[in-house]
């Protein structure tokens, strides 16, 4: 097989910076993997008002930084309309690996110039309620291009994936992610500067937007009696009025530390007496796997998404519903031995069914395939 030069956009940062989630943890495992496996990879980064230009490489993978605006949604397009025409003026691939169905639009322009590009879908978008309307009309009437232009779609969890095949008469690929989680060495310092003691805490990373159920979490902390402390990592990409919302809470049990990144990040998630994650909508979550892999005990909500990846493994709540949330943690407070015992299910269970190892090599396949 010879060397596939891979151009990719879509995330925001290589490595991970203020406002990401989970597509640049998928861009932080996948891309220096094919790098090793003897791709060249470009990988163009998102700059926001205020963000400087950073390295010009991450393990090997060559980085390539355009500005944006700060307008949800908008900035996506207008980054990827950018990376788009770099790749065709300057030929820097022959493959175009784009995340997020919402930037399909550009599949069209770079096929016409004789690129191999793949859509990589994480769910459906347009259900998400951090969209407005028209940005929710605008995503659903991408899906017909995501559908229908690019050589391949891939999507991280088998629902979207039978949607889109139900409703275009058309097969697409399933790759989910990897849990491994390299080795971390215990540093305190992450913990000092919250002012937390490993297992004394209950923890959320992500995004502080309406799909993650973050006002059902802090309703249902504010009733639960205990002095452990929920400390919730993340803001909003584009901060909004939900996210004020979330951050009225008045119980000083809540802690906001804002964006917390590599190795802390995995600390936290390690050492937490369980990690909660509320969501309405996800993909396969990247986080609850790596939290899977971590044997770190689970409470989610129900959606088919969340039991897909956690099976039996987690204590699960019913969507929306703060009051069971708050049932659930009330026992998962009581029963420190049978969340624990969870737990090392999930270990398991993450070992056996997500590999990046795996993902990787389902990658290359794909990408080097003749015809398409």
């Amino acid at each position: 097989m010879d060397s596939l030069r891979i151009a990719t956009f879509g995330f925001r940062s290589l490595p991970p910076r203020e406002g990401s989630a989970g597509a640049d943890k998928f861009a932080l495992e996948l891309y220096p993997r094919l790098v090793k496996k003897g791709c060249s990879v470009i990988a163009y980064n998102r700059l926001y008002r205020g963000q400087k230009i950073g390295c010009g490489q991450f393990e090997n993978v060559q980085l390539k930084y355009f500005r944006t605006i700060n307008k949800s949604g908008f900035d996506s397009l207008l980054h990827s309309l950018k990376a788009t025409i770099h790749i065709i003026f300057f030929n820097t691939a022959n493959i175009v690996h784009i995340h997020n169905g919402g930037n399909s639009v550009w599949a069209l322009p770079l096929r016409l110039f004789g690129k191999k590009v793949f859509i990589s879908q994480d769910g459906l978008d347009w259900k998400r309620d951090k969209w407005s309307w028209y940005g929710k009309l605008f995503l659903f009437l991408s899906s017909y291009i995501t559908a229908k232009i690019p050589n391949g779609v891939i999507f991280d969890n088998i629902f979207s994936k039978t949607m889109f095949e139900n409703k275009f008469k058309k097969k697409y690929d399933y790759i989910p992610y990897g849990s491994e989680v390299s080795s971390v060495e215990y540093c305190e310092n992450v913990f000092l500067n919250l002012d937390v003691k490993p297992q004394e805490y209950l923890l959320f990373v992500g995004r502080f937007i309406p799909d993650k159920g973050l006002h059902y979490l802090i309703g249902a902390f504010e009733k639960t009696f205990t002095e452990k402390k929920l400390v919730l990592v993340g803001g909003s990409p584009n901060p909004s009025s939900y996210e004020l919302e979330i951050k009225s809470t008045r119980d000083p049990r809540i802690v906001f530390p804002g964006y917390i990144y590599g190795d802390d990040s995995i600390l936290l998630m390690k050492h937490a007496y369980a990690y909660i994650q509320p969501s309405d909508v996800e993909g396969l979550s990247p986080v609850i796997l790596t939290v899977m892999g971590l044997g770190t005990p689970i409470i989610c909500s129900d959606i088919q998404e969340n039991i897909f990846a956690v099976g039996d493994t987690a204590l699960t709540f019913k969507r929306g519903d703060w009051q069971d949330l708050a049932a659930k943690l009330s026992y998962a407070l009581e029963n420190p031995e049978g969340i624990a015992q969870l737990a090392t299910r999930a270990l398991v269970r993450s070992k056996e069914k997500f590999s990046w190892d795996s993902a990787v090599e389902q990658h290359l396949n794909i990408f080097s395939q003749e015809q398409l």
